[in-house]
């Protein structure tokens, strides 16, 4: 019987570990089409301000930009912008101050 349970116990952790990849799969599929959905959004909006900008925009221009900014908001706000934790914007951010850090040398 022990050979049983041990079987029982490694089906248990393979179906966990299944299941976590799955939600994993679907997190990464989900920020993909979010990441889609915001490109798509910004090279309209840089396409419509470029219109104003230029003087071709339609009656319309300023109306759509508002949309395009509304949606964009929107989007972030609900799914991100499909960013990574590791995003670009972040790695620009500078390192956290540590405290009893001598400084630099040379000042």
């Amino acid at each position: 019987m022990p050979l049983m349970d041990r079987f029982r116990e490694q089906a248990a952790q393979l179906a966990q570990k299944t299941q976590e990849a799955a939600l994993e799969g679907r997190a990464m599929l989900d920020q993909a089409q979010a990441r889609r959905r915001a490109d798509a959004m910004f090279r309209d909006l840089g396409a419509a301000v470029y219109a104003e900008r230029t003087g071709r925009a339609g009656p319309d221009g300023a109306k759509k930009i508002e949309r395009l900014i509304k949606a964009l908001s929107r989007q972030e706000a609900e799914q991100g912008l499909g960013e990574h934790p590791a995003s670009p914007a972040s790695e620009n951010q500078p390192p956290p101050a540590r405290e009893n850090q001598p400084p630099p040398a040379g000042t």
